[in-house]
C-alpha cells in the first residue's frame, strides 16, 4: 500500500490545501486528492514541486507501507 503523508505535513506546518495551491500552481483538485490519499496516479512534475516547497525528499511525501501493517492499526483503532 502507498501512503501519501500530504495532510500531515499540512498540519506540521499548519498551511491549507489552498495556500499549497497557490504557491505551487499545482491544481487544487489534484491537491485535495492527495490528502485525502484517494488519487489513483499523481505526476512526477506535481511529486516534484510539492518536495521543493516542503523541502523534503520523496519518501517524506510519499511512502510504501506494508499492507499487514495497515490491518493491524485498522484493528486497534476498532478496539478502542
Amino acid at each position: 500500500m502507498i501512503r501519501c503523508n500530504f495532510a500531515r505535513l499540512l498540519g506540521e506546518r499548519k498551511l491549507k490545501i489552498s495556500d499549497v495551491a497557490r504557491d505551487t500552481g499545482i491544481n487544487r483538485g489534484t491537491l485535495t486528492r492527495l490528502y485525502y490519499e484517494t488519487a489513483e496516479r499523481v505526476e512526477l512534475e506535481v511529486l516534484d514541486r510539492l518536495c521543493d516547497y516542503f523541502g523534503i525528499d520523496l519518501p517524506e511525501l510519499i511512502e510504501r507501507v506494508d499492507s499487514s501493517a495497515k490491518t493491524s492499526e485498522s484493528s486497534e483503532k476498532q478496539q478502542s
